[in-house]
């Protein structure tokens, strides 16, 4: 059911998702097309916001913050997951894969190659402190809207 917590966890996720994926951009390879990397990660954003965030609100201040961190952990994993399932996919059509199971072990392979750009500070600092932001919002949402 639709809430003003939800709502709001997912508009802050998706602020988070979009502010990171410009990072990642600007600190990845030059010259990549990163295609719709940016909106994929938004899209997961608003998806992990409205169910994982949303259906927690409401448990006070510090479940508000674990909230928030509990959020941005779900995005960074469902992130990292759909674009190594995405890459995983585009080797898979040039027949860089021997078998089925050698190109579902790429999935995980290629998700921790990316998660090694997560690593730079400024990153870092932005989901920890957007992921107190989110929380506390969506907390403050909830407490206000019911």
């Amino acid at each position: 059911m639709p809430t003003a917590a939800r709502l709001t966890a997912a508009l802050c996720l998706m602020v988070v998702a979009f502010l990171v994926s410009g990072m990642i951009i600007e600190n990845g390879e030059e010259g990549k097309n990163y295609g719709i990397f940016t909106y994929v990660n938004m899209f997961l954003g608003v998806a992990c916001g409205w169910v994982i965030m949303g259906r927690r609100a409401g448990r006070g201040w510090v479940g508000a913050i674990n909230n928030g961190l509990t959020g941005v952990v779900a995005l960074v994993f469902w992130g990292l997951f759909v674009q190594g399932v995405n890459e995983m996919f585009r080797l898979a059509m040039r027949h860089r894969f021997d078998g089925p199971f050698e190109a579902l072990i790429a999935i995980f392979e290629i998700g921790v190659e990316y998660s090694q750009q997560l690593v730079a500070p400024e990153i870092l600092w932005t989901l920890g402190i957007g992921a107190l932001v989110a929380g506390l919002a969506t907390e403050e949402a909830q407490r206000r809207w019911r």
